[in-house]
């Protein structure tokens, strides 16, 4: 959906927190980063963009712990997860960082810790969409945009992606941004199917936004990863539930 914009005061203003800021925060943090393959460090220093959310929290006796999970858009368009525990169980009731490449290396820590079984327990659902950006303007990036649209749509392999006219509307783009959007999870088909969503959304110079939606999977037949590009979030999510329910 286009949505109007004030073509004459763009003026992309600085980001929070880059990605690459936010990957140096959280290992600076962590005990037991020295740990990480070189290699997910490397791929990571790449990120165009990340996103971040508690995953679940346990309180009991004075004692808790929470999980986050930290996703970053990789330059291939690829998504990659890092998990993180915080928790006060040591000596002296200090919070403590740790982070894992794998949700089975964060169970295995978390079975570790001395809290007992029977503690408060939830789990907090993604929300639908990140939080909003505080201020009256998106961030876009200037840099790069033409070539980013190429990108997109050069490696989408589904037959019904965007075709040559948006290709030539978005050639003449002047900033982008890009959404990991959560929520509606894809919980059928086979076991271990990984499915990511990101808004690719476009500024033109007539102040219009133009967004695309981009599916990252694994619901091919030899697990391989592909990526699919849709005009809309809704054609994109019927999508991710088609793939789903095709390969059991």
């Amino acid at each position: 959906m286009s949505v109007p914009y004030e073509t004459a005061a763009y003026e992309p203003p600085e980001s929070p927190e880059s990605p690459e800021d936010h990957l140096a925060r959280l290992l600076g943090r962590a005990l037991n980063s020295f740990e990480l393959p070189d290699e997910a460090i490397r791929r990571l220093d790449c990120a165009l963009a990340y996103d971040s959310s508690l995953h679940s929290a346990h309180h009991s006796a004075g004692l808790h712990r929470e999980t986050y999970r930290h996703t970053w858009l990789l330059a291939d368009g690829r998504a990659m997860t890092l998990w993180e525990l915080v928790h006060n169980t040591a000596p002296g009731s200090d919070p403590q960082h740790e982070v894992y490449v794998e949700e089975e290396e964060l169970r295995a820590a978390t079975a570790r810790l001395p809290l007992p079984p029977d503690g408060t327990e939830f789990e907090l659902p993604l929300p639908a969409y990140p939080a909003p950006v505080p201020g009256p303007r998106q961030t876009y990036v200037a840099e790069g945009t033409a070539d980013h649209a190429r990108r997109l749509l050069r490696r989408a392999e589904n037959a019904d992606r965007p075709g040559v006219e948006t290709a030539a509307l978005l050639a003449t783009a002047r900033g982008h941004r890009i959404t990991q959007a959560f929520g509606r999870p894809c919980r059928a088909g086979r076991i271990g199917l990984s499915f990511s969503l990101y808004e690719h959304a476009f500024l033109l110079p007539d102040g219009r936004e133009v967004a695309l939606w981009e599916v990252e999977h694994t619901a091919t037949p030899d697990g391989r990863h592909m990526c699919e590009v849709y005009p809309s979030e809704e054609a994109a999510r019927d999508a991710m539930e088609r793939r789903a329910t095709q390969v059991s």
